[in-house]
């Protein structure tokens, strides 16, 4: 592709074309910085870290992150931007106003890049492709998520314990474990939650929504994690292998648990009689020793039973009948 440098003369017209693309502007000066896009030119560099901008108003509002400054304040709530178009695009939350919609769904959004990005849905296209393995995703932010996997890097750390994440919204939640913090209060129970997913799992308990279906079994969840959980039976995949002695388990809670067998550790213990046990499920079994309690009955004859795998066992005497 023949560029031309920066220092040559633009094509002179009323309507003044890019010579690449064909794209017209109003103003010869925006077809120059337009044409920056081809060149890679990028003369204005901000002096605090280097990175450099195509034009001088994209520096001028990057310096504000080394200023701290946020000189546009939302009138309704206090909140402040470093951008006015990030300002007009907050107002909007007040507004309820969603000016952007989907011709082919009639979702609407508050930002035109929402919009661009939801329609992708809708055309499949998946145009940002990872170079390492091959996935595909429908925006830039999602792709650079993404590749922190390959790179392992993990940039925004917890001040308080040292943990650190690959994403913004993975610290704001993690950093509700020490404030103690739950903003998200259940309407029906006024159960708290420090994050929205995890109300959103909890409010399926009241309405009993099972979103989540086993194509395999057909058995439903209301949980997305639960349900992924429980594919990995049907694949046999069991992702999680102790370091000790190998086992494998489908979940990361069953091998924490497993832990407890090389360390001899049993936290969970009866009050009743001071017995120890490495879960609180065991523990809650123990219980209806105490208790008298028989849980578990046989459909096929009514007998009564602690525990689940003596009902089991008892089971298979009718299956021999």
């Amino acid at each position: 592709m023949s560029i031309p440098n920066s220092q040559m003369e633009l094509p002179s017209v009323a309507q003044h074309e890019c010579p690449e693309f064909g794209k017209r502007f109003s103003e010869k000066n925006k077809l120059t910085i337009h044409f920056r896009v081809h060149t890679g030119e990028k003369p204005f560099m901000c002096t605090e870290c280097g990175k450099s901008f195509r034009q001088k108003q994209f520096l001028t509002e990057h310096q504000l992150i080394h200023t701290g400054e946020k000189p546009f304040m939302c009138t309704e709530c206090g909140k402040s931007f470093r951008q006015k178009q990030r300002l007009t695009a907050h107002q909007l939350i007040h507004t309820g106003e969603k000016p952007f919609m989907c011709t082919e769904c009639g979702k609407s959004f508050r930002q035109k890049q929402r919009l661009t990005a939801h329609q992708l849905i809708h055309t499949g296209e998946k145009p940002f492709m990872c170079m390492e393995c091959g996935k595909s995703f429908t925006q830039k932010q999602f792709l650079t998520q993404h590749q922190l996997i390959h790179t392992g890097e993990k940039p925004f750390m917890c001040m308080e314990c040292g943990k650190r994440f690959r994403q913004k919204h993975q610290l704001t939640a993690h950093l509700l474990i020490h404030t103690g913090e739950k903003p998200y209060a259940c309407t029906e129970c006024d159960k708290q939650f420090n994050k929205r997913s995890s109300l959103l799992s909890h409010q399926r308990i009241h309405t009993e929504v099972k979103p989540f279906v086993c194509m395999e079994c057909g058995k439903s969840f209301s949980d997305k994690t639960y349900f992924q959980r429980h594919q990995r039976i049907h694949m046999g995949e069991k992702p999680f292998s102790c370091t000790e002695c190998g086992k494998c388990f489908i979940t990361k809670s069953h091998l924490i648990n497993h832990y407890k067998v090389h360390t001899g550790e049993k936290p969970f213990f009866c009050t009743e009689c001071g017995k120890c046990f490495t879960t609180k499920t065991k523990l809650s079994g123990h219980y209806t020793v105490h208790t008298g309690e028989k849980p578990f009955a046989c459909a096929d004859c009514g007998k009564s039973f602690v525990s689940k795998g003596n009902l089991t066992v008892h089971q298979r005497t009718h299956v021999r009948e």
